[in-house]
This record gives structure tokens, C-alpha cells and sequence, in this order.
């Protein structure tokens, strides 16, 4: 039944996505949460049958289909295949939705359910993992849509496929802003990336220190540095010119990120504004704080405390 929450367009029925990712990155997640969003969902189809599946008359619904290394007849060659055969059919829409998650991540998955890797039934699961990785290489880099489950639950892994799969208008490019700390590295899928560390920075101030780039007496902070206004006003100016050419183009996502030295006080700051200037704009706009998402994540659990 689809949720109300999540409206799909109403000329969005011929769209499919293709989910797949390594084993305990949240695939079979993802396909029940686009089920539930509307889609039909089927997971586990043979390959094989794919191209007969869609000779099969025009989609009435958006189908989501569930493609990993257990499939029968899987191959890296084959879905690949595939992928650019399907690609070619008029009329139809198709994103390849990948979901990821780091080997520390999933080697701890694995520990806490006490599952064999499929790839390495009788081996350990670090084995499999690292077999999957090197399978799917190629498919991750032909992915549109790349989302890194490590720090996400369930609830933000909904959260995020809301706002790449539930727009309101299925031409319209969604855009999403992100923070992060050059600490942890690059976040994964990000199509643009800018650095803000030349900013001056709130933690060197006591009082600022424990708040975030969400507080308005930190966003002024930020903001008073002599080079920020030219900086921001350059950098809006730059997206606003490049997005109508990235929705000409055909492309539906577009992900650009901020970086600062810790990810909560300057990235967030810029993220925040940047987000509200492209929204004001017209634009399709969603924000993402990952250090404060961690954080969160972290105080849930008690690590953080």
C-alpha cells in the first residue's frame, strides 16, 4: 500500500530502479522502503529474465528490482549489460540506486547476526566482503544514486530515499547539501565539493565551541569573516549557473558538500545558507549534516556520552 507520505508522481510510472550493493549494506532494506513509497518491488530476479520483464507491456507503477551476487545467473559483465540495454528503452527512466557501506561496518554486521557472507560460506566473512567488493567495483562506479549506510539507521536510510525517490515532480533535479570533516574523508556519492576550512573558525571561540553551524550566533560568526559574503555570493552564483544545465542534461541528483576541519561549525554554517539561497531560488533542496548526524547516532548508543 503506498504510504501517504511519500506521493508518487503521477507520470512517474515508468521509472525503474535498480537496487544492489554489496550484502548487509541495507539493500533488502531499501527495497521494502521503496515498496512501500509505491513501487512494486522485486528482489532476487535472475538476470535473465530482466529484459523480459519490461518486454512485458508499459509499467503501470515505478518498479524497484533487487539485483546482488546471490541473483542466479549474476555476473559483473552481465548486469552491466544490462543496465545499458535498458538504458536505451524510450520513455523509460531508470537509476541504478548502490548502497554501500564500509568493511569495518559490515565485517560488524555479519559478527552481530551471526551470518555466513554468500560469497564465502565456508570461509570468514572479511573473506566475502572483500570478494563482493572487488565484483561489484565496476557497478559502483556506474551507479546514479551512491548512499554509504554506515552511520545510518533504518529510519535515516528511509529518511534519505524519501528525498531522492518522493519528489513531488519526477523531471525535477534534487538537490542535496551536505557538511562533513575532512578528518573522516570525502563523503561517498557527492558530485561537487568545497572546502571551507579558510573560514574563520567558532571553535577557537569558548562560548561558541560546543554549539553548531545551526546556531544563528555561529552562522554570524562565519559570516563576519571579511571573506565570506564574495566567497558564498561566487560559489551560489557558480551552482545557480550550473544546475538548469545539469537538469537540461538529463540528470535527476545532484549532490554538492561543504567541508570544514571538524564538520560542525563552518561546513553546517555554509550548508545551511547555501540550502536556503538554492531554495529561494526555485530549487529542490535537501540538507545533511554527517558529523552531526554521527554525533546523534553516537549519544543513541552511549558512545558519545
Amino acid at each position: 500500500m503506498t504510504d501517504p507520505n511519500f506521493p508518487i508522481p503521477p507520470d512517474s510510472a515508468a521509472r525503474l530502479v535498480l537496487v544492489t550493493g554489496p550484502a548487509g549494506a541495507g539493500r533488502s532494506t531499501a527495497i521494502n522502503v521503496l515498496e512501500d513509497m509505491g513501487f512494486e518491488a522485486i528482489d532476487n530476479l535472475p538476470l535473465s529474465l530482466l529484459p523480459r520483464l519490461l518486454e512485458g507491456g508499459a509499467l503501470t507503477r515505478p518498479l524497484a528490482l533487487g539485483l546482488d551476487a546471490r541473483n542466479r545467473d549474476f555476473s559483473t559483465l552481465g548486469l552491466m549489460a544490462v543496465i545499458n540495454q535498458i538504458q536505451t528503452i524510450p520513455g523509460l527512466r531508470t537509476d541504478v540506486l548502490y548502497l554501500d557501506a564500509s568493511a569495518e561496518v559490515l565485517q560488524r554486521r555479519y559478527s552481530e547476526t551471526r551470518r555466513r557472507h554468500p560469497l564465502a560460506p565456508a570461509q570468514t566473512p572479511e573473506q566475502g566482503i572483500a570478494r563482493e567488493a572487488d565484483l561489484l567495483a565496476p557497478i559502483r562506479e556506474a551507479a546514479d544514486i551512491l548512499i554509504d549506510t554506515s552511520e545510518l539507521t533504518p529510519h535515516d536510510l528511509r529518511a534519505e530515499l524519501a528525498e531522492w525517490f518522493a519528489a513531488k515532480g519526477s523531471s525535477k533535479l534534487a538537490v542535496s547539501v551536505q557538511s562533513f570533516s575532512y578528518k573522516r574523508g570525502l563523503p561517498q556519492g557527492v558530485d561537487m565539493v568545497f572546502d571551507v576550512r579558510f573560514l574563520q573558525n567558532p571553535y577557537w571561540k569558548p562560548e561558541l565551541r560546543p554549539l553548531n553551524g545551526t546556531n544563528p550566533d555561529v552562522a554570524a560568526y562565519v559570516q563576519k569573516d571579511q571573506r565570506y559574503q564574495d566567497v558564498f555570493e561566487r560559489t551560489r552564483d557558480l551552482l545557480l549557473a550550473l544546475l538548469p544545465a545539469y537538469a537540461d542534461e538529463g540528470k535527476t541528483h545532484l549532490a554538492i558538500a561543504f567541508g570544514c576541519t571538524g564538520g560542525q561549525h563552518r561546513s553546517v554554517a555554509v550548508a545551511e545558507h547555501m540550502t536556503k539561497a538554492l531554495a529561494e531560488a526555485g530549487w529542490q533542496v535537501s540538507t545533511r549534516h554527517r558529523e552531526m548526524e554521527r554525533r546523534t547516532a553516537l549519544l543513541g548508543t552511549g558512545q558519545g556520552a
